[in-house]
């Protein structure tokens, strides 16, 4: 029996209409997918509505881990930043609306001001309290600031909130050079989801960006030592796959899920 649950990135099957990314989802056997706001919002602009979204949801079956993503809520200070909450309470309410416990919360790409990100975090989760959603920390490892998972457990535990959470990934472990040891300094309840990916040993880790990800186990990341230290913390909440290949959006979905399910199995579930 398996320690994870699984869960498809829709980033994986990009181009497919969100209804349908909910359907190959579960035709593949996953147990969750994560929902990208820009996907409800084309959506909502060609007719439908979140509610259909919802219904979709529950009438298959799975779980929405999170919904991605929050920009800009970390740095900008006066106007800029009453614009970004804005645009942040609209995606919380989305969020709830399709039963989503998390919404996946970027850094900003440049030097960061972490004193004022450690206090925007902790507005960011309050205001997700009123929609019993926690806005979860990522950090990138392409970009220059923020790129590592003890940069991260240093924003979450600087916004001094009981809420404070983080977004697990190893492809940003292995470009950000910080490694996948930190996620032992976590508990489970810190993390919200662990993005499940590879990447490959050529280019240079630090000159790789999303297109360079590949299917778990075909890469150079050590997944199993990955595993091991979710494990050894008790995680037990979703893998979710997280490729952004245009080969893939090539392909038939379905089988892009199958085979992304096959390959999350075969890493997570055999011992080292």
């Amino acid at each position: 029996m398996t320690a994870f649950q699984y869960s498809l990135n829709s980033s994986t099957i990009k181009t497919t209409p969100i209804l349908d990314k909910i359907r190959v989802a579960a035709e593949a056997g996953y147990a969750g997918i994560e929902l990208w706001h820009d996907d409800i919002d084309a959506h909502i602009e060609a007719g439908g509505t979140v509610d259909d979204v919802r219904k979709c949801v529950d009438d298959h079956g799975i779980k929405v881990p999170t919904t991605i993503h929050m920009k800009d809520w970390f740095q900008p200070a006066g106007e800029e930043h009453v614009k970004a909450m804005d645009i942040a309470k609209r995606k919380l309410e989305q969020a709830a609306a399709v039963g989503a416990p998390h919404t996946v919360s970027g850094p900003p790409h440049g030097k960061a001001d972490r004193a004022l990100g450690k206090r925007h975090y902790h507005e960011l989760l309050m205001l997700g309290a009123q929609f019993g959603v926690r806005p979860a920390f990522e950090y990138l490892g392409f970009i220059e600031d923020l790129k590592t998972i003890d940069d991260a457990i240093e924003i979450a535990e600087g916004s001094a909130h009981p809420n404070a959470c983080i977004v697990l990934d190893p492809f940003h472990c292995y470009v950000g050079g910080g490694g996948v040891e930190s996620i032992a300094k976590l508990t489970a309840e810190q993390v919200a989801v662990s993005h499940f990916n590879d990447a490959p040993a050529e280019p240079d880790p630090s000159t790789q960006r999303d297109p360079d990800r590949v299917m778990p186990g075909d890469g150079a990341i050590d997944l199993k030592r990955y595993c091991e230290l979710l494990k050894q913390i008790d995680y037990s909440g979703f893998l979710s796959l997280e490729l952004f290949r245009p080969d893939l959006w090539e392909q038939d979905p379905l089988d892009v899920a199958k085979l992304g399910l096959e390959k999350m199995r075969a890493v997570a579930e055999t011992d080292s």
